[in-house]
């Protein structure tokens, strides 16, 4: 339940959002996902970086030689762990932890950090994880009760209920980085420029630890936090909150990062990203399954982002504030990879982006203690003018990729 009546949301990427909107000539991607631009002929940031990627602008053979180097700098000579991998056994990272062990030589410690409800298969893919892919392992599980109260909250001002798993996600490698002082953390793909977003960041290879905040998150958690002491969930849900709850979900102080010489470095820069190849490694060598299911509420694909129950609801919800959902992010980049062509992309982003997840909203709405009725007028608060119309008193999108 909602504790008191609703303001109005805190979604501070809508203030950059271009009022046309427009799709990419290229993929399907629309310029509505914030911070992505497109050049003079309707080209997308990210499909201009591919094509950058696939010219001999960007030397990955170079780069490779600059990874090496980069291992070499980290690399225990006694065994100690010497990389932190955020992991959380799908395909990606799996992947990237076994070359760093078994390509690289490198002994990591691979660090996952729980998402709101589990997956069966998301729990077995990491346990093949760990015991096929042979990997030592931690598991960062925030306080139960106040990671339900931070995601409710946030779905309500911010319609993304998975920031706080995000937040997690990000800072508790890194914490475990300068706690046990190993002096790299590797993560994955630079979403900003392989998905469109900020370009100054095309050539980093890591983020700057003062870009964290605005990058990645909507609002501080010190707003949330706020919003719960005076509207009363901390009562409501008769929990006590205390302030070293929120550290598993912050990066430590950053001028401590400074000193510590903790970098932050994405496998990608290193190496060209290819999702789909990533499977079939990760299916290779660690156990990895797709969702035997099949595929994902909103969209075509079996395989990625699987391990969370309640992650179709944020692709929903990013449907409704963006107007483009899940079947649009996997058809962009399968278009970029060569994969299937934008025909195909388009046909597959028509018939599940707009599909409602009903399986995931059963947990989700047990998740978050918010009835049917409370959803839908959460939803609304997020339904931009120039993105939907109301017919006949049915939403409609006033703009679908062609």
């Amino acid at each position: 339940m909602i504790v008191k009546p609703l303001i109005p949301h805190m979604e501070s990427q809508f203030d950059s959002l271009p009022k046309e909107v427009k799709f990419c000539t290229k993929c399907v991607m629309s310029n509505q996902r914030p911070r992505i631009t497109f050049d003079a002929k309707g080209v997308c940031s990210a499909c201009s970086y591919k094509e950058l990627k696939n010219s001999s602008q960007i030397d990955f053979k170079k780069r490779h030689e600059e990874l090496l180097r980069l291992l070499d700098k980290h690399r225990s000579k006694k065994g100690e762990y010497d990389v932190i991998v955020p992991c959380s056994g799908g395909k990606d990272s799996s992947s990237i932890a076994h070359k760093l062990k078994y390509t690289y030589g490198m002994n990591p410690l691979c660090l996952t950090f729980s998402p709101p409800v589990y997956t069966d298969i998301g729990r077995k893919n990491l346990n093949s994880f760990i015991h096929v892919g042979g990997f030592d392992h931690k598991l960062a599980t925030p306080n139960g009760r106040l990671y339900r109260i931070l995601s409710k909250l946030y779905f309500i001002y911010t319609g993304d209920h998975e920031e706080p798993f995000g937040r997690g996600q990000m800072a508790a490698p890194i914490r475990e980085a300068l706690q046990n002082n190993v002096k790299l953390v590797m993560y994955g793909e630079n979403a900003e420029i392989e998905y469109g977003g900020d370009k100054s960041l095309m050539n980093a290879r890591g983020m700057p630890w003062n870009r964290f905040e605005d990058v990645y998150y909507s609002t501080s958690l010190e707003n949330i936090i706020k919003i719960a002491e005076e509207d009363g969930y901390f009562k409501h849900y008769n929990f006590e909150y205390k302030k070293n709850m929120l550290n598993i979900f912050k990066l430590p102080n950053i001028e401590n990062l400074k000193k510590s010489n903790v970098e932050f470095h994405w496998w990608a820069y290193y190496e060209k990203w290819f999702p789909q190849e990533n499977y079939y490694y990760a299916t290779k060598h660690t156990g990895f399954q797709a969702n035997p299911e099949g595929r994902t509420e909103g969209t075509y694909s079996k395989y990625a982002q699987i391990d969370d129950a309640t992650d179709a609801v944020l692709y929903y919800m990013m449907f409704i504030k963006y107007g483009f959902g899940r079947a649009t992010s996997d058809a962009a980049h399968e278009i970029r990879d060569g994969h299937i062509t934008r025909e195909e992309g388009v046909a597959l982003v028509h018939k599940f982006d707009s599909e409602f997840p009903e399986e995931s909203f059963k947990i989700f709405k047990e998740f978050t203690d918010l009835t049917t009725d409370e959803f839908w007028e959460i939803v609304d608060i997020y339904r931009l003018d120039h993105i939907w119309k109301k017919e006949n008193n049915q939403w409609k999108l006033r703009n679908q990729v062609k």
